[in-house]
């Protein structure tokens, strides 16, 4: 994930955003903005050699535009559609960040107790590691070191995928700086199997991807037949396009697991503007922006990361990188509009995606 710029102290009056977004005049404005985004994506999969892309956008709650580009599968020549499961990669940590939110709001997890409250097996450092601090990069935990995010290993269960990195000391005293770390997630995740009793993946299916309907979210298992599963493909250094290595995402289902889909992560997304899915409280916890030691904010929340546009817009989301996967998640909350693409890449260049939700945030807010 792109580190995201520090933009504002916190996120307030989450009660009082208004989605006083504006509608284009006709069905024609929004045909037009529609035919700009295809033609961008285009160009972008002929300049950057992308197998495949789906793209999806909603205004005001609605669906407004979703399509597959290219192939799930080129050496079968299977066409991407709007049910293609790609990885996902980093945003699999605001879908966590929502389970923790619930914890918090239910009073079942207290994100400022030691993260040894809920995962005692997890090893005492020189200082006090709190979920909070953990979930904001800020706990100075690492992040993969050498080839370890290309592990083929299989993990059955979380705790037995801490000990990757349970032993390496702090790279900072919490609270003191940001450092981004992926496997930070997998410790909340066991955090979260602590606070509520269930299996972090039990509890994903059953209090967040099966209340938001996400019918084509779920962990991805190597060993399994998963029904539209995209391949997933790297770039070499001669600027071919081959598979990648095959990979066991087991042991970091929480940081950058699961397989989804725009239109999931749109449900996802648009569950965050309201009180239905997650209460005032736990979306502060998500949506303001955390701060290190000496006040500096960091721009990143709990899972989110937090950004202005150009223009002074607000923008929440993510980006994700895996293995043959480069995914964005980015939503408006002054106008309702959210933008996921996926590709089935490595390493893919996410611009096309800003561009499409700048495209749509320019006609909508004028």
């Amino acid at each position: 994930m792109q580190t995201m710029r520090p933009c504002f102290t916190t996120i307030i009056h989450l009660t009082l955003w208004s989605f006083l977004f504006v509608f284009p005049a006709s069905a024609q404005d929004l045909d037009a903005l529609v035919e700009e985004s295809q033609m961008m994506i285009l160009e972008s999969m002929v300049d950057e050699m992308y197998p495949g892309i789906s793209v999806a956008v909603s205004v005001g709650g609605q669906v407004v535009w979703a399509e597959g580009f290219g192939y799930a599968d080129l050496q079968n020549q299977v066409p991407v559609t709007t049910d293609s499961k790609f990885r996902i990669g980093s945003i699999s940590k605001p879908f966590t960040a929502a389970a923790v939110g619930q914890l918090v709001s239910d009073g079942r997890l207290d994100v400022d107790a030691p993260v040894q409250t809920y995962v005692p097996s997890f090893p005492e450092k020189k200082w006090t590691v709190t979920t909070r601090q953990v979930g904001g990069h800020i706990a100075g935990i690492r992040h993969y070191l050498g080839m370890e995010n290309f592990s083929s290993v299989h993990y059955e269960t979380v705790n037995d995928g801490l000990a990757i990195f349970q032993d390496s000391p702090l790279l900072f005293e919490p609270g003191s700086d940001y450092s981004y770390s992926s496997y930070g997630w997998n410790l909340i995740s066991a955090v979260v199997e602590g606070a509520s009793g269930e299996s972090f993946l039990e509890y994903m299916d059953e209090n967040v991807f099966g209340p938001l309907d996400m019918t084509n979210t779920e962990a991805d298992y190597a060993t399994r037949d998963i029904e539209n599963r995209v391949a997933f493909y790297v770039k070499t250094s001669d600027e071919k396009i081959e598979l990648g290595p095959e990979v066991d995402n087991s042991y970091k289902w929480a940081g950058g697991g699961f397989l989804s889909t725009p239109l999931d992560m749109i449900k996802f997304a648009e569950a965050h503007l309201g009180e239905d899915f997650l209460d005032t409280d736990a979306r502060m916890l998500l949506f303001t922006s955390q701060r290190t030691s000496d006040g500096e904010e960091t721009g990143y929340g709990f899972g989110w990361g937090i950004n202005e546009d150009e223009k002074g817009r607000l923008l929440l989301g993510h980006t994700g990188g895996s293995v043959g996967g480069t995914t964005l998640m980015t939503m408006n909350p002054d106008h309702d509009i959210v933008v996921t693409l996926t590709i089935n890449l490595s390493r893919a260049n996410l611009a096309v995606g800003r561009r499409i939700m700048q495209l749509f945030l320019d006609a909508y807010s004028e």
